[in-house]
């Protein structure tokens, strides 16, 4: 691959926004840090832009029931080992853990609901969803030394978890977050929809806290959504289309406390979640649109992330015999099937482009795209010679925008699984940027 796409995938300079001169280094720690994405973007505007916006000076990946923690090990290895924790977040008291200005973190997705207790008044007890709950144990525990500004990432489904109660799940997050203070605004990005190489939907999720000059200036609008639609930090770093014929807002209050909100939150909606891609909640009052991608710059295609022939290792290519395996796991299918009591049901799926096409960003990258095994959801593409073969790891790395052998030292299985738990971190650097900028201008 040519020097020119390289650099292009690894920093999406050509949408680069302006960045006012340094007047502030925001101090980060990372939880649930995976491999290190968010670190990577907010190192890459150190370097673009001369100066130390960002530094991490604390960062915990744990990966419970494994007894190797490859992600961990891999984080160590590219960012050293000082200030990082491989222990459970559930075990670490929040005085180890040092104030900070920025706390970032892909929290895993799962029930978090809350059920009240007679020790406890505020309802944070009898959590099933603990991950997300130690974030809130942080925040609460740091008190006045809480940091001003959060950056969270999750899977877009977490808007309308669980299937039961839509959106419940969401709203109890951004009632926990308001109650500490914070102003919470949510965007859902796909990030090939701003150029770059991975069609990966996923919501990322901005707190301010009170008193800080973003939340002031947040509260100092006529309308909230002004800030969500032109002028907030997802606005400037991924504009949308806002005419008003094109989208139609929501408003709504979350009343009640945590626990009232688990038991009785979007029953009798009709199993449509409330929130919608965009969003912000202030003071308990959530505002809420459906908005679409206003891009018109370059995009970085499949195509051009891939290694030359000659050197993809043969097992990558696919054998003859395992193809009609492949061809039936990626075509369409409509068959009949029973269930252990005897009742008969048609199985329908669609059918999967196969080859991917290289002419266009790749499909998300999961957390099984590793191994040779034939599968509906790995990448195979087609080489100029004809033949067919899956990605190799460094290709993975190019589609999140990771440097080239960032996971080397572990098998290519794991090397895959850690890029499938992985963000784009072109979309961390955009936001960094607009962060910095907006906190740096003097608003």
């Amino acid at each position: 691959m040519g020097t020119a796409i390289l650099e292009q995938q690894q920093s999406v300079r050509s949408m680069a926004p302006r960045v006012a001169a340094q007047k502030k280094t925001l101090r980060v720690i990372e939880l649930f840090a995976g491999v290190g994405g968010f670190r990577l973007g907010f190192e890459r505007i150190n370097k673009n832009k001369r100066g130390e916006y960002f530094k991490t000076i604390w960062s915990n990946q744990w990966e419970p029931g494994v007894r190797l923690q490859h992600a961990s090990d891999i984080y160590a290895a590219r960012f050293g080992k000082d200030g990082h924790s491989n222990d459970d977040i559930n075990k670490i008291s929040t005085r180890v853990i040092p104030d900070h200005d920025l706390l970032v973190g892909g929290f895993p997705c799962q029930d978090y609901s809350v059920a009240r207790t007679l020790s406890q008044a505020d309802g944070i007890v009898g959590k099933k969803g603990v991950l997300w709950w130690q974030i809130h144990r942080i925040l609460k525990e740091k008190g006045s030394k809480r940091p001003s500004f959060l950056l969270l990432e999750n899977v877009d489904r977490l808007l309308k978890s669980p299937a039961k109660h839509r959106g419940r799940d969401f709203a109890l997050m951004l009632a926990s977050l308001s109650d500490l203070g914070y102003i919470v605004e949510w965007r859902v990005i796909n990030a090939a929809e701003y150029g770059m190489p991975q069609r990966r939907r996923r919501v990322f999720i901005m707190g301010y806290l009170k008193g800080s000059d973003l939340n002031k200036k947040i509260r100092a609008r006529a309308t909230h959504l002004d800030w969500v639609l032109k002028e907030g930090t997802f606005a400037k770093a991924f504009p949308v289309i806002s005419e008003e014929d094109l989208i139609a807002d929501r408003s709504f209050d979350l009343n009640g406390d945590l626990v009232d909100i688990t038991k009785n939150f979007a029953n009798g909606s009709g199993g449509r979640s409330p929130f919608e891609n965009a969003g912000i909640i202030v003071d308990r009052r959530v505002s809420t649109i459906d908005v679409k991608p206003n891009y018109k710059g370059k995009y970085i295609h499949l195509g051009e992330l891939l290694i030359g022939e000659k050197d993809v290792p043969e097992e990558y290519f696919i054998k003859k015999e395992d193809l009609p395996a492949w061809k039936y796991l990626k075509g369409p299918k409509r068959e009949e099937r029973r269930t252990k009591e005897g009742f008969k049901f048609f199985y329908t799926e669609g059918g999967m482009s196969f080859p991917d096409p290289l002419d266009k960003s790749a499909r998300t990258i999961i957390t099984s795209e590793g191994g040779p095994q034939p599968s509906r959801f790995k990448h195979v593409i087609k080489t100029s010679s004809g033949k067919l073969r899956r990605l190799t790891p460094i290709e993975l790395e190019r589609i999140n925008q990771f440097p080239d052998e960032h996971t080397a030292g572990i098998a290519d299985t794991r090397r895959a699984f850690v890029m499938g738990n992985a963000l784009v971190v072109g979309i961390v650097e955009k936001l960094g940027q607009e962060l910095i900028e907006a906190i740096n201008s003097g608003l």
